[in-house]
């Protein structure tokens, strides 16, 4: 049914749907769609016949998987703590660790509570005052980011900032000598078998470490497999499972009652995850999830054993993906 309404233009731009249940691919569906353009009318290019061969733009999910990334390097030893202040790891801008900056820790960055000002949500992303898009026309990304004024104590409160994830990609670079697409490609996706992958280098060399990624709907699958398993890919370690449950529980004061889209129930957000918990026939469900602008998400919902992947084009307007968990995907599993 849910297909059905794809296809007759009920969901619109709904690029694919991937279900992984107990460790299988139980459902695979592509559809027709456009490409993204971020100059054109909804952000929309070519119209595309999607297909499992072809890598899409997840976004915001890229954040997901620099916390990812962190979350590796923290678990070897490259970085020694995610309590440690970010001048340890950024001597270059030692000079603007100042006015309560000098505070900011990596897990603020983590965790969206650095609170370093940043203005994403506030206009939308076609707006080129969008601080998530001013970022690839500045000279020196980093010292755009750490310039920003702190607009609480770190620590304290959630602003939803992409800068956070540029400044842990430059992170990674200065703690293990590599960026983070090549430290991304030896530690988290060559293991997987993911491949292609490409990531967006901004002006002075920096990763956009926030919302760049382009990787396929099944190696998205394969991530959320990873953290279904508990860092586990085919009997190897990849993640340490105490990063995996910090990623699925949100962080202490990120968590607020949703009331307008989705499920209404406590939502939250952690190590670069989105966290939701909500009641379905009676049982409470959590799930973690990825999210990237448009409708690209990987979901993980333990108490079901199962992994849901959507990508899509709906940079403007109504995203279907959630509904169609709620009225579809979740129905056809037996709650007990």
């Amino acid at each position: 049914e849910a297909v059905n309404k794809i296809l007759e233009g009920e969901y619109k731009d709904v690029h694919a749907i991937l279900i992984i249940k107990d460790d299988k691919l139980v459902f695979e569906e592509y559809f027709k769609g456009h490409q993204f353009k971020y100059d054109a009318e909804k952000h929309h290019g070519e119209s595309v016949a999607w297909d499992r061969t072809m890598i899409h733009e997840v976004m915001s999910v890229t954040k997901s998987m620099t916390g990812t990334c962190i979350g590796i390097a923290v678990d070897k030893g490259i970085i020694k703590s995610v309590n440690d202040q970010i001048s340890d790891y950024l001597p270059e801008y030692d000079h603007l660790m100042i006015d309560g900056r000098e505070k900011i820790t990596v897990e603020n960055l983590l965790t969206m509570t650095s609170g370093l000002a940043w203005n994403e949500w506030a206009i939308p992303y076609g707006n080129p005052n969008n601080d998530a898009i001013k970022i690839y026309f500045v000279e020196d990304p980093i010292a755009y980011i750490l310039e920003k004024p702190l607009d609480g104590e770190p620590g304290k409160s959630f602003n939803y900032a992409g800068g956070n994830n540029i400044l842990l990609g430059e992170i990674i670079r200065n703690a293990s000598g590599l960026n983070i697409d090549e430290f991304s490609g030896k530690y988290l996706f060559e293991p997987l078998g993911i491949d292609p992958y490409y990531w967006t280098q901004l002006q002075n060399g920096a990763i956009e470490a926030a919302g760049s990624l382009k990787i396929k709907p099944r190696d998205m699958a394969k991530i959320g497999s990873v953290f279904l398993n508990m860092g586990i890919w085919k009997g190897e370690r990849i993640i340490s499972e105490d990063w995996i449950e910090k990623s699925a529980i949100s962080y202490k004061g990120n968590s607020w009652i949703n009331n307008k889209d989705d499920f209404y129930g406590l939502k939250g957000y952690s190590y670069s995850w989105w966290t939701h918990n909500f009641v379905r026939s009676g049982r409470k469900i959590n799930i973690y999830y990825a999210s990237g602008w448009g409708g690209q998400y990987i979901m993980v919902i333990p108490e079901l054993n199962t992994v849901a992947v959507f990508t899509g084009g709906n940079y403007i307007g109504f995203r279907p993906a959630f509904e169609i968990l709620k009225e579809y995907i979740l129905p056809a599993f037996r709650i007990e």
